[in-house]
């Protein structure tokens, strides 16, 4: 394979802080390449090297000559005083230039300006271009072309630069956390599309489904150290356990061969020393690779929560509108101890308002919340960061408390609570300016968490925090003794906490539905697929009608051979097994006694046999028809 990018020894510091050093690794053509590491390990800074947005300060990136790379930042950099327009086809490309004035033509209703424009369209051969970007911003839900990006919101500005990276069809599409700010509709399509793209890819992200689907391969970057893993996420997993097991065994390996060395240079005459100096030399390597710490590392985050009485929090009635959109219409509800919801939707359906409903920072239409007298609302803001830059770490956390109790009724101190959110004393002192996003995410994670809450409202909490982090998060969630709810298009992370979803729908409306995400979208995909069916049906039943009136007044009526009714028994007796089967998988998928592996793996399966029985049933029909 064909090399587009080499990166050769790059080291990078910010300030005294050694981001990463020495390190190399190459992305050749048609790899799809995820980059894994944790939180201020230089991930978005070493994208930016790859991109040549930045320049090492050690080490070398060779970019193989014509390639045109495509780069997704995490914080856009787009022009506020453009259109949508002028932003999403501002490019070097002469057959982008050319859509683009088509599309103006179009706005503008120019007829005369259309049929120029179309005929330099098809010298280009653009039309297909064109087809591929109106489906892009469509699906990215970026219709008003004429807009000015300043006033755009975060979340649009952030779609409006993965449209412009996309539309472009890059040989390299450099990705840094894509699936940030895109509803769950929106990720599935993306994964799709970056599926069958034929651009090289290298991205960050967090998202567990997406990275698995997509990604043929892993680089994982730690202790400046580059481990490749030639597999999806799941393989990941695995080798990345296999190596760190290895590792750890070969530490306590050369821990008890420098105790056998301790003891011989301590007894070792002086005047014989010289003689034994590859021994000497030896002992520093031992004692070296001995003294190396291959723990893995996690945040533990058993902080107590406060107790729960009877009552939690009970919504009656609920109604909230805005100005040409009607977001919760009637919607009532009473929460259970210890229940985990989970609430989807598409964006602009509500969710971020139901939030707002619930802690009262929003006011209701009509309707009642009433909120249990020992309810202490812990609330995870996706917008919540609002640090002092020049405040240190230590300082922010001591703000709300000095101390704090775990569950086992020991106190810990605000610097030992930090340490173990992965800020070790060196960097407590630290300014906040100085962390990177992922951290200042973790940091906010853990000033909402120690404050003792026993509901915990959490919007977005995945955004930016790096797998390990996200894994131990879950691991708390699972245990925490206390209501949750959450917002995120992490569909991992979902599968993993929630009980149950609050689906919102649109136009007010808001359903309560009894699973986790992967078994909600299997029976959104069964509903349709049935409702699809019945269509079919419908029309193919009209058909043979038609059909059999001809028949029957040309008074023609086919007979099955012997061959033919053998077959038709056959499928008789196929059919009922697969419908067996089908009927024991979906009672497996709605049992709620599977992990999220299992789930993946059996819808898979289901889906497979599916389609194996339409193809039966169509069979039988043909031949029923005859007989």
């Amino acid at each position: 394979m064909r090399p587009f990018i080499q990166a050769e020894n790059l080291s990078k510091r910010w300030g005294e802080l050694i981001l990463f050093e020495n390190i190399s690794f190459t992305v050749s053509e048609g790899q799809k390449m995820a980059l894994i590491a944790r939180n201020g390990a230089g991930k978005s800074t070493l994208l930016n090297l790859l991109a040549g947005k930045d320049s090492p300060d050690g080490g070398t990136v060779t970019v193989t000559n014509n390639i045109k790379i495509g780069y997704f930042e995490q914080i856009p950099r787009l022009n506020p005083n453009h259109t949508v327009l002028e932003e999403v086809f501002e490019s070097d490309s002469e057959k982008l230039r050319t859509v683009k004035e088509f599309e103006l033509a179009v706005a503008k209703n120019n007829q005369q300006k259309i049929a120029e424009i179309s005929e330099k369209m098809d010298e280009l051969g653009a039309w297909d271009a064109e087809v591929e970007i109106k489906q892009v911003l469509t699906l990215l839900k970026i219709f008003n072309l004429e807009q000015p990006v300043g006033q755009l919101s975060g979340g649009q500005q952030k779609r409006l630069a993965l449209a412009k990276v996309l539309v472009q069809n890059p040989d390299l599409l450099i990705l840094d956390e894509p699936t940030n700010h895109l509803d769950l509709e929106m990720i599935e399509w993306l994964e799709a599309y970056l599926g069958k793209t034929k651009s090289t890819l290298l991205m960050v992200t967090h998202d567990r489904y997406f990275l698995d689907r997509v990604c043929t391969e892993i680089i994982e970057m730690e202790d400046n150290q580059i481990y490749r893993y030639l597999g999806n996420y799941s393989y990941f997993l695995q080798k990345r356990s296999e190596r760190i097991e290895m590792q750890q065994a070969s530490v306590a390996k050369a821990k008890n061969l420098l105790r056998t060395e301790q003891e011989w240079m301590r007894r070792m005459p002086k005047a014989r020393s010289h003689k034994a100096k590859y021994r000497v030399d030896s002992f520093q390597e031992i004692k070296e690779k001995a003294s190396q710490n291959f723990t893995d590392e996690s945040v533990d985050l058993s902080v107590k929560s406060a107790r729960l009485g009877k009552k939690i929090v009970e919504i009656e009635h609920l109604s909230k509108s805005f100005p040409d959109v009607n977001l919760i219409e009637n919607f009532s509800y009473k929460f259970s101890r210890f229940e985990k919801v989970g609430i989807v939707g598409k964006n602009g359906t509500g969710k971020t308002t139901f939030l707002n409903l619930i802690t009262g920072t929003m006011q209701p239409d009509s309707g009642k919340i009433e909120i249990g007298q020992t309810i202490k609302f812990g609330y995870y803001r996706q917008d919540g960061i609002n640090f002092n830059p020049q405040e240190r770490v230590i300082d922010a956390v001591n703000k709300i408390a000095e101390f704090i109790i775990y569950e086992d009724g020991s106190r810990m101190t605000s610097s030992q609570l930090l340490t173990r959110f992965l800020f070790p004393p060196e960097t407590q002192y630290n300014y906040i300016e100085k962390l990177s996003g992922g951290e200042q995410r973790r940091l906010y994670l853990c000033t909402v968490l120690m404050q003792n809450p026993n509901f915990l409202i959490l919007d977005e909490p995945t955004n930016d925090l790096d797998i390990l982090t996200l894994n131990v998060l879950e691991d708390y969630l699972k245990a925490f003794e206390g209501c949750v709810v959450v917002v995120s298009h992490d569909r991992f992370f979902m599968d993993k906490i929630v009980d149950h979803l609050f689906v919102f729908e649109g136009s007010g409306v808001v359903s309560d539905f009894p699973g986790n995400y992967t078994i909600y979208r299997y029976e959104m995909e069964e509903k349709a697929r049935l409702e699809q069916k019945n269509q079919d049906k419908n029309s193919e039943k009209k058909t043979k009608t038609e059909s059999r009136t001809k028949l029957e007044d040309a008074h023609v009526k086919k007979k099955l051979s012997f061959k033919q009714k053998r077959e038709m028994e056959q499928l008789d007796a196929e059919i009922k097994k697969l419908e067996d089967e089908k009927e024991q998988l979906e009672t497996d998928l709605h049992s709620g006694d599977l992990n999220h592996e299992q789930l993946h793996e059996k819808s898979n399966e289901l889906m497979q046999l599916k389609s194996i029985l339409d193809e039966k049933e169509l069979r039988w029909l043909e031949l029923s028809e005859l007989g």
